[in-house]
């Protein structure tokens, strides 16, 4: 059976990058930094898949990705060649973006999330490779991406490409994943787990303060920061997850608008920044000021609803690319079904197996789970929402890295 648990992460993950970028708030980073959380638990479903069905399994993930980038780009591409941007070859990216896609002006602040599935490519080819070691080497394999950061952020690697500092990033929570899939973080006697955590979130915190960014302690500001206070939140929030939230269970709205922020994830990740850039210079002008509580609210319901109307127009492409019963609004009452092929779904719980949920999966998949789509790095702000600012030099009608 699913981890309700995981989803009530997901959800809560998605909802904090919503609400960050409609209001800006470096505190909400600090707080809940949904960025990793986001990569490890796309890491631990990653394991998963590998472990079930090998290699094949890229191809499982990237057939649940792509679909709902490609509906986005079908509007928006148009209308940023309509209005001003250059045909090229690289448009072709936007099919799949395993480099910046090309942008105009406005396109690279209403798809700077864009970034997250160029990273979420990049792991998802990386994985098969590092699952492997992972499997000869755990600690090593997990370290590295931390201590490459370290050696880039401190001077010793100077100039890195820019894939080698996502890595260095963000790689390290994805392994995280890898190790909670595993059962290592589960495995972590108390007294191990809550001082490394401890230390991690004091050097990360320390960091921070010495080093901090243009909009004070945002975690997006400062990648060795966010690296290392993400992952002592990861090893509390996954070494130390609960069996059950049994009381989740007994809300029947509450259950339901998990499941569907978690089967429509992508879907709201990928449309609620154009909104918060296009609603930003309108709410100002009819005086809902981003310094006023009320303002914000109004903001942040706005874009919540949006979101929402697009989700029931488009939102069951991520059914059909999970190979789900396409649904208006997810979690209604189970429909009787054909037995269908084998999926990169969550498996069923067996004793003995490890799986994503840190407890005994059946290797075999079942329908209807999942996978972990989302959210960023540094911006700058239009209003009190959260724009992109470039990273590394480029050209200028490129989608750049954004925060989460």
């Amino acid at each position: 059976m699913r981890n309700r648990y995981l989803d009530l992460l997901r959800f809560l993950a998605i909802v904090r990058v919503v609400v960050y970028h409609v209001t800006g708030w470096a505190t909400l980073t600090l707080v809940f930094p949904a960025m990793s959380v986001m990569f490890a638990l796309a890491g631990s479903l990653m394991a998963a898949s590998l472990t079930r069905s090998g290699p094949a399994a890229v191809g499982r993930r990237l057939r649940r990705l792509l679909p709902s980038l490609w509906v986005l780009a079908a509007v928006f591409v148009p209308a940023m060649l309509f209005s001003g941007l250059a045909w090229s070859p690289r448009v072709l990216l936007w099919l799949f973006p395993i480099a910046d896609p090309p942008a105009n002006n406005w396109g690279a602040l209403a798809l700077s999330i864009i970034w997250y599935l160029r990273d979420y490519l990049w792991f998802v080819l990386a994985s098969p490779i590092a699952f492997w070691l992972f499997r000869k080497a755990p600690l090593p394999t997990v370290v590295a991406p931390y201590l490459l950061l370290v050696a880039i952020e401190v001077g010793i690697y100077q100039a890195p490409p820019p894939v080698l500092r996502e890595f260095g990033l963000y790689f390290g929570a994805w392994l995280l994943g890898f190790a909670h899939h595993a059962g290592m973080l589960r495995r972590l006697a108390g007294r191990v787990v809550y001082p490394l955590a401890l230390a991690l979130a004091t050097a990360g915190g320390a960091w921070i303060v010495a080093h901090p960014g243009p909009r004070g302690y945002d975690l997006n500001d400062n990648h060795l920061g966010n690296a290392l206070w993400s992952a002592a939140f990861i090893l509390i929030v996954l070494g130390r997850a609960p069996a059950g939230i049994a009381w989740l269970e007994r809300s029947r709205l509450a259950d339901r608008t998990v499941t569907v922020v978690n089967r429509r994830a992508l879907t709201v990740y990928l449309w609620h920044m154009p909104f918060v850039v296009a609603l930003t210079p309108l709410v100002d002008v009819v005086g809902w000021s981003h310094q006023d509580p009320l303002g914000l609210a109004i903001r942040v319901l706005l874009v919540f609803a949006l979101v929402g109307v697009v989700t029931l127009v488009v939102g069951w492409v991520e059914d059909v690319a999970a190979r789900r019963r396409p649904e208006l609004i997810p979690g209604g009452p189970p429909v009787p079904a054909e037995p269908t092929a084998p999926s990169d779904a969550e498996p069923a719980a067996r004793p003995g197996v490890e799986s994503a949920a840190g407890r005994g999966v059946e290797p075999a998949a079942r329908p209807g789970a999942e996978s972990a789509a989302w959210p960023g790095a540094a911006g700058r702000a239009v209003g009190s929402a959260v724009v992109p600012a470039q990273r590394t030099a480029g050209e200028a009608a490129t989608v750049e890295v954004n925060a989460g």
